[in-house]
């Protein structure tokens, strides 16, 4: 009962049952999208990260080929290289802790790490934090896919769980004029494209839209 007073715990389940209820979306999808319990399981254990997960299959479920799936989970997961720096200092000097925490490293265990200000703590809460998530998100894939057949996808909107969480994702992001640049670069390269290139092409093409974000980010710092 102690630990789960600890704020630490608390923060990690709160967080976790969120992902977890995403992961059941993600789960649905995967057997709507003719994925076997196995392999859906297998994707969320090594991948574990939710957007590259629902990005790869929905590449996949539109058509697209391994490569675009592929590329497409990886646009995606290229955030965690900037985690990764940022949590190096907390991290232990062995290359094989190393290599075990870097499964580990996804939005919240990241976040949870640089929030606590002393270096234990922090590992702690790395640690911690990565494991709930990591139980909730297998567990939430496993109950979406085992329940897929009991529920209609597209009658319930769990089909919709993609464009959803990208959403979610971009909102918090809309503040920024150089960041809301990108987003809207974005998503009039993927607009213009989904009737004309092949599927997965236009997720790919719209990272172009960094273009204008990085326009815009000098133009604001030369009128500073």
């Amino acid at each position: 009962m102690r630990s789960v007073r600890d704020p630490i715990v608390r923060r990690a389940i709160a967080m976790a049952l969120a992902v977890g209820a995403v992961g059941i979306a993600f789960g649905a999808v995967a057997n709507d999208g003719d994925l076997s319990l196995a392999k859906a399981l297998a994707l969320s254990a090594l991948v574990y990260g939710g957007s590259a997960q629902l990005a790869a299959l929905g590449v996949a479920a539109e058509g697209g080929s391994g490569g675009a799936s592929v590329a497409a989970g990886l646009l995606l997961s290229a955030r965690n290289v900037a985690f990764g720096i940022a949590l190096a200092p907390l991290l232990p000097r062995a290359l094989g802790a190393r290599l075990a925490a870097s499964q580990l490293v996804i939005d919240q265990s990241a976040a949870a790490a640089l929030a606590e200000p002393r270096r234990d703590r922090a590992w702690r809460a790395f640690w911690v934090t990565g494991v709930w998530v990591l139980v909730l998100w297998l567990a939430g894939t496993a109950a979406g896919w085992a329940l897929t057949g009991a529920i209609d996808v597209e009658a319930f909107g769990v089909d919709a769980a993609i464009p959803a969480l990208f959403l979610a994702l971009l909102a918090p992001r809309m503040a920024n004029p150089a960041e809301a640049a990108t987003a809207l670069a974005g998503g009039a390269i993927a607009l213009v494209l989904v009737p004309v290139a092949p599927p997965g092409v236009p997720i790919l093409a719209a990272s172009a839209g960094v273009v204008a974000g990085l326009l815009v980010a000098r133009r604001r710092r030369g009128a500073a």
